[in-house]
């Protein structure tokens, strides 16, 4: 009990200098109980949408394995909807259209509707009512009427009345918005256009008399699995399905709802990755929690001395600082918990701007939230304590009698540590050596990741003895400048090596991780830029700004636009191999025009690129040959899936080392054509076009305007190619980033708590120099001054680890096509003088308390 209230008042009486501590535990207990929130909020939101509108059976046809993507749905007939009504046990059954992918634009070349999630087109009828009600105007009666979702009409801009064109893989066709549909609760993110049951038939599914899935309602007392067996066995029936041609597949509410879910599985992807970097910030508050309590206990040296002088034993005393800290962790984690369902609610908001509108009414909060927020707050703080809890332990009662303030040599780094820590950065360096030095990128990643921890602890360690060296350069050159007042800042900073290393390695986390990122980054562009110019030959690439597959009206308009040399059509085809040693491989072989060696040069290990496209012939990669001993001249038997078999010969094996279609393995489309049915020859999904010579860009324009009627669809020259992969990386890096804010956020705050405690610390010498002439404005430079040095100093290792980890990264995926390194220097050095910023801003408050003091009550501080 008299722990229990020492630490108590101990904690009361430096609630303020235990105040930044608590900010960094308050942050990542956030991101930590936001991130759980959130995706909890999202999964529960999908998990109540999917089992809305599944139905207590859904029946649809049971497509084979590994079929064509032919663009054309499966489909089965709309009296096996009348005939499964019979079923007993089924209390309603509903026949319904539906078509995933297609295209929504206004007429004559007007805005796509883009939606985070896919556009479907489907029928306004029971099961779309389920969720949705009618807002606005009329529901669709006939062809050439449909309803639209709100949410998609608002961000599109488009109302009632307005004519639109959908698109789908067999063709267009027009339809005039007659009202608008809102859903009951949360909006998936989803386009959704509605059309009569008829006309969904036909337009969407090609006839009137075929439905996508039938939805049955069980009667009272049934059980969803009870009834699909009841269905399983009349569908077994010829006098129910036996007309079909095909199997079918049945499934429960739950099932139904499982299958949906398993298709938006990034979001436990985002969850984990999220969570990833709430876990760097929790890494980066520890050290900032380590400095605030060594801090703590070296200043109060004297009163621990007492403590022991009067009878307190070691272990009350170090119980006394771990017991400050659980109180620490507490208050700071409660107040995380709160803050984090803000964050969730934010980031609810954030969605509900890209088009998926999450209810807050709806916000999911398990049980198992705030206890892991208060365990991860709680044991964070405790081993950040840990060592300071046993310094105060080894507190010898003569210590009573010295001055306030850290003892003697106190912060030195010791020999065992500097051995420590040069050791493991000797084996991180040598296992990222490893790493660059592997054959392919599946050996490398392995070292790549161990070198990449190894380094990290290996600098975590030796940081202290890094400071006494790398921080006198920094004197030197960036302070030598101030003259009296620089010197005097960089002697402070290296005053007490430990400490300064655990400030900047707080910050140097962070920056490492973004100079890593931003080398990667780097060189993915600057290889594949490397790659386009070298191996594509294409002038253009025509290709969908969405899911959707090419047209054919839009393929004829490519092929006939003025100018145009040839146009290569790149599609995707199911085929199953004989192996030579016995079994079969299920692969997914290119079929493009013989003109597409010419727009893609792929790398050749053996054979001709073009043989590849001969009649008969098929080409591997490099790896598939060496795993199966297969060499060009070899014959292989080949079964097209939903077609014949064929004998193939082996007329090229490609290399992997590109980027573009690594692995692929390529045929003609006149080969698919010959063994394949045409319901299963699958849509165009890309078009090479190469204008004539000399003709590049007005054949550019010439596309642009033939493409207009189709905006869907976009062309895009070389130089234009590249700008998008620049985009969406950059886009990539800028989420990457934003989630690193945070871990840098508290990294900044470790800095103003390191100079606010020193400033406290150091009380009595301030006043000492104000007392001989320091004057306030060369005091708080000093102070500042400071602050620069160790944020620079942690910039250094930040920016050295980084370069060295992005430089590796790079080496390792080499043999996958990233071949060219490039370093952004000029982000490095943004990210340089972005640190001195920082330590400014960093300083301010410390520079202004410091500059604060009166002379007189600092002497007479103990």
């Amino acid at each position: 009990m008299t722990v229990l209230k020492t630490s108590l008042r101990s904690f009361f009486s430096h609630k303020a200098r235990m105040l930044l501590s608590g900010v960094a535990i308050v942050l990542s207990v956030a991101f930590v109980c936001g991130t759980l929130v959130f995706s909890d909020t999202l999964n529960a939101t999908f998990d109540r949408f999917f089992s809305t509108t599944s139905s207590d059976v859904t029946v649809s046809r049971d497509t084979p394995e590994h079929a064509n993507d032919t663009g054309v749905p499966a489909t089965l007939p709309a009296a096996v909807a009348d005939r499964l009504a019979e079923v007993d046990g089924v209390a309603a059954a509903h026949g319904v259209a539906s078509l995933t992918g297609v295209t929504v634009a206004g007429a004559d070349g007007g805005d796509v509707i883009e939606a985070q999630g896919p556009t479907i087109g489907t029928e306004w009828g029971p099961v779309a009512q389920r969720t949705m009600e009618l807002a606005e105007g009329s529901e669709p009666s006939g062809p050439g009427e449909a309803l639209l979702d709100a949410d998609s009409a608002e961000r599109s801009g488009y109302a009632v009345g307005d004519e639109l064109e959908v698109t789908t893989s067999a063709g267009t066709f027009p339809v005039t918005l007659t009202g608008l549909a809102a859903f009951d609760g949360t909006n998936p993110g989803a386009a959704y256009l509605m059309m009569a049951p008829d006309a969904a038939r036909g337009q969407l599914l090609g006839s009137p008399d075929v439905v996508s899935e039938v939805h049955l309602e069980a009667a009272d007392g049934v059980g969803d699995a009870e009834l699909a067996r009841r269905v399983t066995a009349a569908l077994a029936d010829a006098d129910v399905g036996g007309d079909v041609g095909g199997g079918f597949e049945v499934l429960t509410r739950e099932q139904s709802a499982q299958e949906m879910n398993e298709e938006v599985g990034f979001l436990s992807v985002i969850r984990y990755a999220m969570l990833g970097f709430a876990g760097i910030a929790v890494l980066v508050g520890i050290f900032l929690i380590v400095n605030t309590f060594s801090m703590l206990v070296a200043q109060r040296t004297r009163e621990i001395g007492l403590m022991r002088a009067i009878g307190a034993s070691r272990r009350q005393t170090g119980r006394s600082v771990l017991t400050e800290a659980l109180l620490l962790g507490v208050v700071g984690s409660a107040v995380g918990i709160a803050a984090g369902v803000g964050l969730a609610v934010g980031l609810m908001t954030l969605l509900e701007s890209a088009g998926v509108n999450l209810d807050t009414s709806q916000l999911t909060v398990n049980a198992t939230t705030p206890v892991t927020g208060l365990v991860v707050g709680v044991a964070a703080t405790l081993f950040a304590a840990w060592l300071p809890a046993r310094r105060a332990g080894r507190v010898s009662p003569m210590a009573a009698l010295r001055e306030a303030g850290s003892p003697a040599g106190d912060g030195r780094p010791g020999r065992v540590r500097a051995a420590l820590g040069l050791l493991l950065t000797g084996a991180g360096a040598a296992t990222l050596l490893a790493a660059a030095s592997a054959d392919s990128a599946g050996d490398g990643a392995p070292y790549l990741g161990l070198g990449i921890l190894l380094t990290l602890l290996g600098v975590v360690v030796v940081a202290p003895l890094a400071a006494a060296l790398l921080v006198r350069v920094l004197n030197a050159v960036v302070l030598r400048v101030f003259g009296p007042v620089g010197r005097m800042a960089g002697r402070n900073a290296i005053r007490n090596p430990r400490r300064t290393g655990a400030t900047a390695v707080a910050l140097m986390i962070g920056l490492a991780l973004v100079a890593g990122l931003s080398v990667v980054a780097s060189s993915m562009l600057a290889s594949a830029d490397d790659q386009l110019d070298r191996s594509v030959g294409a002038d253009f690439i025509i290709e969908s700004t969405g899911d959707g597959l090419m047209t054919p009206e839009a393929v004829a308009a490519v092929r006939d636009t003025p100018g145009v040399a040839h146009v290569t059509e790149y599609r995707i085809v199911n085929v199953e191999l004989d192996l030579p040693g016995g079994g079969s491989s299920h692969q997914e072989v290119i079929a493009a025009d013989p003109t597409y060696a010419r727009d893609l040069r792929t790398p050749i290990v053996a054979g001709e690129r073009a043989a590849a496209y001969e009649q008969d012939h098929i080409s591997v990669s490099e790896s598939f040959a060496e795993d199966h001993g297969l060499a060009v001249g070899d014959e292989i038997r080949a079964r097209f899936v939903g077609g014949e078999r064929a004998t193939l010969t082996l007329g090229a094996i490609t290399s992997e080392n590109t980027l573009f279609d690594q692995g692929a393995m390529y045929t003609s489309t006149a080969t698919a054509r010959a063994h394949l049915p045409a319901d299963q020859i699958p849509p165009t999904m890309l078009l090479f076009a190469q204008a004539e010579e000399g003709r590049q860009a007005a054949v550019y324009e010439a596309l642009r305007q033939a493409l207009e009627p189709f905006p869907q669809f976009e062309a895009r020259d070389q130089q234009a190619y590249k700008q998008l992969l620049e985009d969406e990386i950059s886009a990539m890096l800028n989420i990457v980033y934003g989630l690193l804010a945070l871990a840098i956020i508290v990294a900044i705050l470790g800095v103003v708590n390191t100079l606010a405690l020193s400033v406290i610390e150091r009380t009595r010498e301030i006043g000492l120099m104000r007392a001989v002439g320091l004057s306030r404005r060369q005091l708080r430079r000093m102070v500042r001054l400071e602050s620069v040095v160790i944020a620079l100093f942690g910039a250094v290792l930040g920016l050295g680890l980084g370069l060295a980890w992005g430089t590796t990264s790079q080496r390792v995926l080499a043999e996958s096509g990233f071949g060219v390194l490039e370093v952004p220097w000029s982000t490095i050095a943004v990210v340089f003088v972005g640190s001195a910023v920082v330590g400014l801003v960093a300083a301010l408050v410390p520079a202004f308390r410091a500059g604060r003091m009166n002379v007189l009550a600092a002497i007479a501080t103990e």
